[in-house]
């Protein structure tokens, strides 16, 4: 199991106007935490509470329809392009970025043991675009294209330059070259799927974008380039067990929540930092972000009351932010808790030569690129600690499924607990709407004229 250590935020290490009395707060709160996890637990099998994705590690139909997809394509494609933007893409790209070997679309064909490459079109930037379309061979190009509503406008703008593009090369053959990932029963997508033959996977009701990455969402992009992802669902099912437990001093997932909401109510902490040792976990940081800041930054309360609340979250780097973000951290406004994420067993043990004995550098020599590493992180958490900045530790055993499947799940059981602390809906997204509503609007999508006249209007203003 991933392990998590809170000393850094105690009280007794970074003092009492910046720190927490762990074990007092974990008793004050006791009783609270124990009735929002059994809370969960209990309104997860209903409609309407966006907790399904609490049971997508036992979802074993989907899981055998994927592998049996992803066993029919085997060796047809040499690429997999997944449009999709949020939730529907950074889940996806954060496992396989972890996953796969690093630099996976740059090695040859037998180096990846026939499986494709796969790429993620997260964005409607023109130029990348364009690029990524003209550097591929569509005609060996699998293309999953991702939307529960079916109506996102920068995904379907992509799918409707891609399937152009496809038909023009394929004629009717295109749709076996489109997989489509959506409603089971509504939206444009889900019409234009049936009226046109695509093979689907279904987003299931009550799973949000960001709480999505062990649906198919998630899980097919990983199949189809080779990963196990039965691996990945043991993973999640371990980690929910150990996340049942109402005991807060036996539940990661509580503490860390815990954690961030006193940090932020008690100590004016208003920026939670992802700051991950491991080049492979970078994308986790993505993901974390947008699972952050969309559950939890919200206006109003369950109560209607005005409130604000959330924290702003903030990727970073390790070791590459040492050299840019901690000169801020440690002396910039103490106004931040750190969150890092550690590796016990990379893959690689990679040893500095024994050169340059003579020089300033020959210290490094007959160590390891691990050692510096591990050298590096230990040196940032004692330096924040001596600047009196609280910090936790997230620890995998190893980057694997397994692993990495217990953190992104504790991670989104974290989420929804803060959420239930800050006595908020962690599952809308009405900041969100209005900025897609007034995008409609301006691309002259039908019913939004009143949006398009207000907009217009604004405009002339900011």
């Amino acid at each position: 199991m991933i392990k998590f250590d809170y000393k850094g935020v105690s009280s007794d290490v970074i003092g009492e106007e910046n720190g927490l009395d762990i074990e007092k707060e974990f008793s004050d709160y006791h009783d609270r935490i124990t009735q929002i996890i059994a809370d969960l637990n209990q309104r997860k099998d209903k409609p309407g509470q966006w907790l399904q994705w609490m049971n997508l590690g036992y979802n074993e139909e989907t899981v055998w329809y994927v592998k049996e997809y992803a066993s029919m394509v085997e060796n047809r494609f040499d690429n997999i392009l997944v449009l999709g933007i949020g939730g529907s893409a950074l889940g996806g790209l954060a496992m396989t970025e972890a996953l796969l070997k690093p630099y996976w679309n740059f090695l040859t064909p037998k180096q990846r043991q026939n499986f494709p490459r796969i790429f993620f079109l997260d964005n409607i930037d023109p130029d990348s675009m364009q690029s990524l379309l003209e550097m591929l061979d569509l005609k060996r190009t699998l293309v999953n294209v991702i939307t529960k509503s079916g109506s996102t406008a920068e995904t379907m703008a992509q799918y409707m330059i891609v399937k152009d593009m496809l038909e023009k090369e394929l004629g009717d053959e295109y749709r076996k070259n489109i997989v489509a990932t959506t409603d089971k029963q509504t939206g444009i997508l889900r019409q234009l799927a049936d009226q046109e033959g695509y093979k689907t996977f279904v987003i299931p009701d009550d799973v949000g974008g960001r709480f999505s990455v062990f649906s198919a969402v998630g899980l097919l992009p990983l199949a189809l380039v080779g990963i196990d992802i039965d691996h990945i669902m043991q993973g999640i099912k371990d980690m929910d067990l150990a996340l049942k437990n109402t005991d807060i001093h036996n539940n990661i997932a509580a503490q860390n929540a815990l954690i961030h909401y006193l940090m932020d109510t008690k100590k004016g902490k208003k920026i939670s930092v992802m700051m991950p040792y491991s080049s492979r976990l970078r994308y986790v940081s993505d993901w974390y972000v947008h699972l952050w800041a969309e559950s939890l930054g919200k206006a109003t309360n369950n109560d209607g009351n005005i409130v604000h609340v959330g924290q702003t979250p903030l990727k970073a780097m390790g070791a590459t932010d040492q050299y840019a973000e901690l000169q801020l951290f440690n002396e910039g406004p103490n106004d931040k808790i750190i969150n890092f994420v550690r590796v016990e067993n990379f893959d690689t043990n990679l040893e500095i030569p024994k050169i340059f004995e003579y020089t300033g550098i020959g210290y490094l020599g007959g160590k390891t690129i691990n050692d510096l590493l591990n050298a590096e992180a230990d040196s940032t958490k004692v330096t924040l600690s001596n600047h009196l900045r609280p910090t936790v530790t997230i620890t995998l055993p190893e980057i694997d499924g397994y692993n990495l499947a217990q953190l992104l799940y504790m991670l989104e059981v974290q989420t929804a607990i803060a959420g239930e602390l800050y006595n908020i809906n962690t599952f809308n997204q009405s900041g969100v709407e209005q900025a897609k509503n007034y995008t409609y609007a301006l691309m002259g999508r039908s019913g939004y004229e009143e949006s398009a006249s207000e907009i217009n209007g604004k405009l002339l203003t900011v």
